[in-house]
């Protein structure tokens, strides 16, 4: 199989899909790997690094594209890239669709076969491919909530871990999954004070066994997530329903009640994001302001680490991309589970149901 890796071109993302290791894997496999000349650059990995193991260098997008039958990616295809689209290749990449009708329709369209990283299921229901990513949202959520809650930042002023003396600041974590959890170790070993809600009692019993008495668990309704909302200092967004947009709980009347100056960090934006004032914004310009409540929502808040980021994505990603390119995709999706709920879209068939639901648009089974 060809295997193409073109450099991402979404504004501040400097992380690859595949890493040098990888490529020499399929290469000795026998596959051909072609990686867009500079593709790697942004994550600390160079042309050489790739030509050595076998991978050829290609000088533009253009080109990986037209020749590619599999396409690794870390974001989904944006407007630059749309034209390069061809019927029936595979798309291998973050998709996330139930927040994009445009993009769905024309996957749809081209007829591409779009395996999303999101909705790749492992044991237990999992999100093996997600993971990695929310492990370090969840955990860089504090980190940037923390520093722009600095005064010259636009924030209140206040130090997350407070002083002697002083009471520490006070955070929300709305969403008690991947991104919730690693927020939640962070912010408690900053020394904040630390509430988290959710709506499963299970997973409250969970976190509250864990973390020893050292965070607040609340089961989450609109009254309760109104109480925390209005208290925090930084309130982070960390909902998640795989593959579906997320549920806007954090209202625009929350919003404007919350304290001048507090932070909000949407980590969910990427799936719509749960808070009502919430829109995509960019590394280059992370925040904005409404109703004096300064607003965190970058959409690809990893790519802002891509070494560490490239390196846990791919080694999650990796082994499907093998599998698919070893057994090809029909037989891959035949023999494997847990990677069919990935096939979002399918030769013009969108295969997804919660993507579906999010867009009220028709889905069908995958039949394969």
């Amino acid at each position: 199989m060809i295997i193409g890796v073109p450099r991402e071109v979404k504004p501040d993302e400097y992380r690859v899909g595949l890493v040098p290791a990888g490529a020499r894997s399929l290469v000795l496999a026998g596959h051909t790997v072609l990686v867009e000349k500079g593709a790697g650059d942004g994550s600390g990995f160079s042309d050489a690094d790739y030509g050595v193991e076998g991978a050829e260098i290609v000088d533009a997008a253009p080109d990986i594209w037209a020749r590619a039958e599999m396409v690794v990616k870390v974001k989904e295809p944006i407007k630059g890239e749309f034209d390069y689209l061809r019927e029936g290749q595979i798309l291998y990449t973050f998709l996330h669709l139930a927040a994009d009708k445009t993009l769905t329709e024309l996957l749809l369209e081209k007829k591409i076969i779009g395996i999303a990283y999101e909705t790749v299921r492992g044991p237990g229901h999992s999100l093996p491919l997600l993971v990695p990513m929310s492990e370090i949202a969840g955990r860089m959520a504090v980190q940037e909530g923390a520093k722009y809650l600095e005064k010259a930042n636009g924030g209140r002023g206040v130090l997350l871990g407070g002083v002697p003396g002083v009471a520490p600041a006070r955070v929300t974590i709305i969403g008690g999954g991947v991104v919730g959890a690693n927020a939640a170790k962070i912010a408690v070993g900053m020394g904040a004070r630390v509430k988290l809600l959710d709506k499963s009692l299970e997973r409250l019993r969970y976190l509250d066994d864990i973390f020893g008495g050292r965070l607040e668990t609340i089961y989450a309704n609109p009254l309760t997530i109104r109480a925390a909302a209005r208290e925090a200092d930084l309130l982070i967004g960390a909902v998640l329903i795989p593959g579906a947009k997320a549920p806007r709980l954090v209202t625009r009347q929350m919003v404007a009640e919350m304290k001048p100056g507090a932070v909000i960090v949407d980590v969910s934006v990427d799936q719509g994001g749960c808070v009502e004032t919430s829109r995509p914004t960019t590394h280059h310009d992370p925040t904005y302001v409404v109703d004096g409540v300064l607003h965190y929502c970058v959409a690809n808040m990893p790519g802002a680490v891509p070494r560490t980021s490239t390196l846990a994505l791919t080694s999650a990603t990796f082994p499907y991309a093998f599998e698919i390119a070893q057994k090809g995709i029909t037989m891959a999706l035949r023999e494997n589970a847990l990677l069919r709920p990935g096939v979002n879209v399918y030769k013009g068939l969108l295969t997804c149901e919660e993507v579906s639901q999010s867009l009220d648009m028709k889905y069908t089974s995958l039949e394969i």
